[in-house]
């Protein structure tokens, strides 16, 4: 029998909670107060925690964040009796579950208990998978042995079952979107649509009438009415990718979707309610845009309400042998070749790596090389990586790091940019003009930048070894 403490300092609350949790089969349990409920979940574990947030001396908030010291798999559930959005949205922060408000409407509590006590099984299932493969997990699509991406796949089936948005940051390539739809197909709306758009893939003046549609003689050329992605996702999950190059005329736009639940398509005069998830996505620094006037703060937090942050491959470097035996046992199979393994020296090429391009960068990299590989091992002469980074250790100059004695910055500057000259007269065959528009800087510029480091003549170093 599933265990359920409540924990609320008005006895008729309590009382109506107890009843009601209790026709539904559970074994409940009630505080008074956020002391004695503490002292009842160092004796026994429950299964999920209701607490409310406003109570005297030990708040709602002491008691979720203690609970969740003690037993991270427990699911808590907030209780507002004031609809008050910031507290709620502070308590997910803290790592609640979910918050229901007063006054209480009956079937949605019993829905949000059940859903918490469902996804603390899937977690827990998760935490077992995990113990039994020695600590490499597949989860919906992604692989991992890092501590980091585990505690993601835990913290996935807890964002599904939420109602709130979900904010997912990380740098380019490293899986922002298989997230999302991770939380779409562990969520109850997995059999709606899982709509996607780049916010910085389309034009602005494109973007409105792809996000919320248009009436027909709208402008020109709306020959008829077309619905826009909000309305298509209805029921469903909607992903705002690089959400951060969002237009600010569209940002209040969306404010409103997210408070209202409704929209007006570009020409339209008729409200269009919605019931969508919104789940986001940046590789930028949005507080940094709120700061500078560039993103509107109010639906940043809007947004922001469980943050996602999933760390680029380099802060994870276990990850790289076992992404790349799973990438290379993916395209062995699709191209019909019996390339079974990565050589030692190959791997250490690959763990030596920064990957800029994350873990796409990685796919890339034995996609390719599976391709070119003629034996049946990978070898390091098929990886291909960044031409850039090539030239970079071929000049002795590595990944960026500063010892603890310091460096000289211009010297170092220096050896890069004399590296990356001699390379563009090698490509144009010593054409100075062709070189600087290759560097794009001023024909002027080059010159200057050639005499710096004793060279009169492009055609001199044709033949140079850069």
């Amino acid at each position: 029998m599933a265990s359920v403490l409540v924990v609320d300092d008005e006895p008729g609350i309590r009382e109506f909670l107890q009843i009601m949790l209790d026709r539904e089969g559970y074994d409940v349990s009630c505080a008074a107060n956020g002391r004695e409920a503490i002292n009842f979940f160092k004796k026994k574990r429950y299964d999920v925690v209701v607490a409310d947030i406003r109570m005297p001396k030990v708040n709602g908030f002491e008691v979720l964040t203690t609970i969740k010291e003690i037993s991270p798999e427990t699911n808590v559930i907030m209780i507002t009796a004031y609809a008050s959005f910031e507290s709620a949205v502070e308590s997910m922060k803290e790592g609640a579950y979910d918050y229901i408000t007063k006054p209480f409407n009956v079937d949605e509590v019993k829905m949000t208990v059940k859903n918490a006590l469902q996804k603390k099984g899937a977690v827990e299932e998760v935490v077992d998978r995990k113990r039994e493969k020695g600590g490499v997990q597949k989860f919906e699509g992604m692989i991992s042995t890092s501590p980091e991406m585990l505690k993601i796949f835990a913290l996935i089936p807890k964002a599904a079952s939420s109602k709130a948005s979900v904010l997912i940051t990380g740098e380019s390539g490293t899986g922002k979107e298989l997230v999302a739809r991770a939380i779409h197909q562990n969520s109850p709306r997995s059999n709606e649509p899982f709509v996607t758009i780049n916010c910085g893939g389309v034009p602005e003046q494109l973007l409105e009438s792809e996000l919320f549609g248009y009436k027909k003689g709208s402008f020109t050329g709306a020959v008829t009415d077309k619905m826009g992605l909000f309305e298509a996702a209805h029921k469903g999950t909607i992903f705002l990718d690089e959400i951060g190059d969002l237009p600010l005329s569209l940002q209040v736009k969306l404010l409103r979707i997210v408070q209202e639940k409704s929209f007006k398509p570009v020409g339209g005069t008729q409200e269009i309610s919605i019931d969508v998830r919104i789940i986001s996505a940046t590789n930028i620094n949005l507080e940094e845009k709120v700061i500078k006037g560039e993103f509107r703060e109010d639906l940043f937090y809007r947004l922001n309400v469980i943050q996602i942050r999933i760390p680029p491959l380099r802060e994870r470097k276990m990850d790289i042998p076992i992404l790349a035996q799973h990438f290379l046992e993916k395209y062995s199979q699709e191209s019909g070749k019996e390339i079974r393994q990565i050589s030692s020296y190959a791997l250490k090429v690959l763990l030596d790596y920064s990957f800029p391009g994350n873990v796409r960068e990685l796919e890339n990299i034995v996609e390719r090389s599976v391709a070119l590989e003629t034996s049946n091992i990978i070898l390091p002469d098929s990886l291909t990586l960044s031409r850039f980074k090539k030239e970079m250790s071929k000049n002795g100059v590595t990944d960026p790091d500063i010892p603890p004695e310091g460096i000289n910055l211009e010297e170092e500057v220096g050896k890069l940019e004399k590296q990356l000259l001699l390379k563009a007269l090698q490509r144009t065959n010593g054409e100075m003009k062709k070189a600087a528009e290759l560097l794009n800087i001023p024909y002027r510029s080059i010159r200057y930048r050639l005499e710096k480091y004793g060279i009169k003549n492009g055609k001199d170093v044709v033949n140079h070894d850069a």
